[in-house]
């Protein structure tokens, strides 16, 4: 495999192709570039405007310089080579999505800081430690959460819904479905 190309280099290639100024972008989508990006660098710094960042489908293994993003309300970094969430803190007080299926993450609690968070995609991780998931129940904002195609589901067994819903009360959504029931609360007796 070939070497990626550090996010400084992404992002000039996207400037190049869009004709748009970086730091006056408010989305910014520098997914699948071949060759792909491997290191986030200090260029992120420039994105002053950016409220949607989009770097999935590269080699990308690590979260950083993500603090100087103060704009940044939806962070996608799917199908890269993440092994935990370390670094998504430094934009803790506005994101509100992070979208990060098919990584290798098996750690959460960095996610803990995330109190602004609405939304987690982590399906196809390698999340298994239910005790993971006490770090999301950190998030009070948290309602939809897809852990679809990790081994939790396994760990869980056949309660697997249940038991999220469990440890994460406020929990809305799981894996696409609603946790909330729509029958009565209480069922009238019949006489």
């Amino acid at each position: 495999m070939g070497k990626g190309i550090a996010f400084k280099d992404g992002l000039k290639k996207w400037s190049e192709k869009t004709g748009e100024n970086a730091s006056e972008a408010t989305v910014i989508k520098l997914n699948g570039w071949i060759p792909s990006i491997d290191k986030l660098d200090a260029s992120l710094s420039t994105l002053t405007n950016c409220e949607k960042l989009s770097l999935s489908t590269n080699m990308i293994d690590k979260l950083t310089n993500l603090n100087t993003l103060s704009k940044v309300k939806i962070l996608s970094v799917g199908r890269n080579n993440l092994k935990s969430l370390n670094g998504v803190e430094g934009i803790s007080e506005t994101l509100e999505e992070l979208w990060a299926s098919y990584n290798n993450i098996d750690k959460l609690k960095a996610a803990a800081s995330l109190k602004n968070l609405r939304v987690l995609y982590l399906s196809n991780n390698n999340l298994k430690d239910v005790n993971e998931l006490k770090h999301l129940a950190e998030l009070p904002k948290l309602e939809d959460l897809v852990l679809k195609g990790c081994p939790i589901e396994s760990t869980l067994g056949e309660n697997y819904r249940s038991k999220v819903a469990e440890i994460i009360p406020h929990l809305k959504k799981l894996d696409g479905t609603s946790l909330i029931s729509s029958e009565p609360a209480e069922e009238e007796e019949e006489s």
